[in-house]
C-alpha cells in the first residue's frame, strides 16, 4: 500500500452521492476504504485528526464509474492515431487517410478506426483502389466502427499468404469473418511494444479524466493477442491509474483451459467469445433475414457450443460470457446456459454470474431467461444513441418495427436482469454520463430508464458483473474509487410519469444527480481516485 492509500482524508462542503446518508456533504477515505459518509456539523468532529482536509467547494462526490466492456489498446490507438468518426463524407474520410499516411512515414502497418458509411452521403465504404491511391500503396488497416468488418489496402492483403480463399474474403466489398482476422492478426503485429505502451497509457488517462475508475478489458484470441492483454495488465499494476479488470474469450472445455485463463491474469472466460457478429456489418445472427440483406448473418457458437463452455467454466470456478447481438444468437445462449444449468444445477450457474455483452435483440421470453439463469447483460447505451431511432442503422438493417424492440433497458430492469452499462470504446467513445443519458432518454421511450437506475448500471453494475457485491457505492467499508465533479443542480430525474412521483420530492431522501436532459451540459471530472489514490486531477483546478 502506498503512502499516499495510509493518508486519512476527510472531504467536505460539497454533494456526496451515498445511499448511506442521502444528505450528505461529507466523506472520510482511511487505508483505500471509505471510513464515513455524513453531514457537515459531525465533519467537524474527525477534522482535527486527519492527515488532510478537502474543501469541496460545493463539489458533487459519485462513486468511480466502472465501464464495463473495453478495448484499452485499440481505444488508445484511435485516440493517438487515424479516427474516422468524425469524418461527415467519404472524400473527408480520404483525405484523412491522405494526410495520416504523410504524418507517419515510419509506421510498417497504418491503422485506422471509425467509418461508417451509413452516415456518409455517398452510402458506400471507401474501395481498396481509393485507399491504395490514398496510402500510396502502404499497408493499411480500416477497421468499421463496429470493429466487425474492415476495408484494407493491397499492401496489408500481400502480407497475409492466402487470405483470399478465406471465409469472408471479398474482392471488392469490406472483409468479414476468417478473412478478417487473419488482417487484423497481422496488422497488430505490426505495433510495437512502445506504440502498445503508448496506446494503452493514453485510453486509461482518458478513462480517468472521465471519472471512470475501472475498466473491463474484453480481450481474446480473436481481437488482440496474449502479450496485448498481459502487458496491459502489468502496467495497470505498476502505474497510477483505472484499475483494470480482466476478461479473455476463449473456449473452455475443461480445468486445464481454465487454468491457463486464469494465469493469463483474466477473471473470466467470457467479453467477446463470438457467438455472432454486428448489425452494422450484417453479420449479427438473426431468426428472420435483414431488410437491407437476403440473409440472417453469421453463427459462430450454437447451443450446444454454449452450454459446453458454460458448464465447464462453472464446475471450474470461472465466469463465463459471450457477445451475442442477433435474436439467434441470444437465443443460443439462453438455449445454451439453460443446458448447461440442467447439467451441473441451476444455483450453481447462477451463483458464477456468467455475462452477455451487447444482448440487443431480446424478446420477452429471452428476458426472462435472463432474469432465471443469472446472466448479467453487459450492454451499451451509446449504441441506441448513435444507431437507434425511426431512421437510424438498426431501422434501416432491420426495419423500423424489428429496430424498435432493441436495447430494452426498462422491460429487463422490471425482470430483474443485471445490467451493467459500458461503452465497447473505440466502437462508441468513453462517456460516462452520456452513457446514462443515452439510457435515460432512450430514442424508444418505453425501453427508458430513470438516471438512477442507469447511474447504479454504470457504477455498482459493473463491480456486480465481477462478483464483487461491495463496492461501486459510498458506504463505510467499500473502496474509495470515486470522481469529484462539477456539476449544475441535482435533481432525481425519472423516464416518464410512470415512476412514482414521491421519489423525485427530496422528503423522500433519494439523492439527486446532475440533471441529464439532452442540451444540458454534462458535468466536468475535477479528480478520480483509486482505493484512495488520486489517479486523475484536472489542470488548474
Amino acid at each position: 500500500m502506498t503512502e499516499s492509500e495510509h493518508r486519512t482524508v476527510l472531504l467536505r462542503g460539497g454533494d456526496v452521492h451515498s445511499p448511506a446518508d442521502p444528505f450528505a456533504t461529507a466523506m472520510v477515505v482511511e487505508r483505500g476504504h471509505v471510513a464515513w459518509v455524513g453531514s457537515e456539523g459531525a465533519a467537524d468532529a474527525f477534522a482535527s485528526g486527519v492527515d488532510e482536509v478537502v474543501d469541496l467547494e460545493g463539489a458533487l462526490v459519485t462513486p468511480a464509474f466502472t465501464d464495463a466492456h473495453v478495448h484499452t489498446t485499440a481505444t488508445g490507438l484511435a485516440l493517438t492515431g487515424l479516427d474516422l468518426s468524425g469524418a461527415r463524407t467519404l472524400a473527408e474520410a480520404l483525405e484523412r487517410v491522405r494526410a495520416h499516411s504523410a504524418a507517419r512515414p515510419a509506421d510498417k502497418v497504418l491503422l485506422g478506426h471509425g467509418w461508417d458509411a451509413a452516415r456518409w452521403p455517398e452510402r458506400r465504404p471507401p474501395s481498396r483502389t481509393e485507399l491504395d491511391e490514398a496510402t500510396g500503396g502502404r499497408p493499411l488497416y480500416l477497421p468499421r466502427v463496429d470493429v466487425h468488418s474492415a476495408v484494407v489496402t493491397t499492401a496489408l492483403l500481400d502480407l497475409v499468404p492466402g487470405v483470399t480463399g478465406l471465409a469472408g474474403h471479398h474482392p471488392d466489398q469490406p472483409l468479414t469473418g476468417a478473412a478478417h482476422h487473419a488482417v487484423r492478426a497481422a496488422a497488430h503485429a505490426a505495433v510495437t511494444p512502445g506504440q502498445r505502451a503508448e496506446a494503452q497509457r493514453a485510453a486509461l488517462r482518458r478513462a480517468a479524466s472521465l471519472g471512470i475508475g475501472t475498466v473491463h478489458e474484453c480481450a481474446g484470441p480473436e481481437i488482440s493477442d496474449e502479450d496485448d492483454f498481459t502487458a496491459l495488465l502489468a502496467l495497470a499494476a505498476e502505474e497510477p491509474g483505472p484499475r483494470v479488470v480482466g476478461y479473455w474469450a476463449e473456449a473452455v472445455s475443461g480445468e486445464k483451459d481454465a487454468r491457463r485463463i486464469r494465469e493469463l491474469g483474466a477473471i473470466g472466460a467470457a467479453g467477446d467469445l463470438f457467438v455472432d457478429g454486428s448489425l452494422g456489418s450484417h453479420t449479427a445472427c438473426l431468426h428472420e433475414p435483414y431488410a437491407d440483406a437476403a440473409h440472417t448473418g453469421t453463427a459462430h457458437l450454437d447451443a450446444a457450443a454454449v452450454a459446453a463452455h458454460v458448464a465447464a467454466c462453472t464446475e471450474a470456478g470461472l465466469q463465463a460470457g459471450f457477445h451475442a447481438i442477433g435474436d439467434a444468437a441470444v437465443g443460443a445462449v439462453v438455449d445454451g446456459v439453460r443446458a448447461a444449468a440442467e447439467k451441473v444445477g441451476l444455483a450453481r450457474v447462477r451463483a458464477a454470474r456468467h455475462r452477455v455483452e451487447h444482448a440487443e435483440m431480446l424478446t420477452p421470453e429471452t428476458i426472462a431467461a435472463f432474469a432465471e439463469l443469472g446472466l448479467t447483460a453487459s450492454v451499451q447505451p451509446a449504441f441506441d444513441a448513435a444507431w437507434g431511432g425511426e431512421d437510424g442503422m438498426y431501422a434501416e438493417r432491420l426495419g423500423a418495427e424489428r429496430a424498435r424492440t432493441l436495447n430494452p433497458y426498462a422491460a429487463m430492469l422490471r425482470a430483474g436482469v443485471p445490467l451493467a452499462f459500458g461503452s465497447d470504446s473505440p466502437v462508441t467513445p468513453l462517456d460516462p454520463w452520456g452513457t446514462v443519458r443515452a439510457a435515460a432518454f432512450h430514442r424508444t421511450p418505453e425501453h427508458r430508464i430513470s438516471v438512477r437506475a442507469g447511474f447504479t448500471a454504470h457504477t455498482r453494475g459493473g463491480w456486480r458483473a465481477t462478483g464483487r457485491d461491495d463496492a461501486g457505492v459510498l458506504v463505510p467499508g467499500a473502496p474509495a474509487d470515486y470522481a469529484v465533479w462539477r456539476a449544475d443542480e441535482l435533481v432525481v430525474q425519472a423516464p416518464d410519469d410512470r415512476v412514482a412521483r414521491w421519489s423525485t420530492d427530496p422528503r423522500s431522501g433519494t439523492p439527486g444527480l446532475p440533471d441529464l436532459t439532452p442540451g444540458a451540459d454534462l458535468p466536468v471530472c475535477l479528480r478520480t481516485v483509486v482505493s484512495g489514490r488520486t489517479v486523475f486531477v484536472r489542470p488548474n483546478e
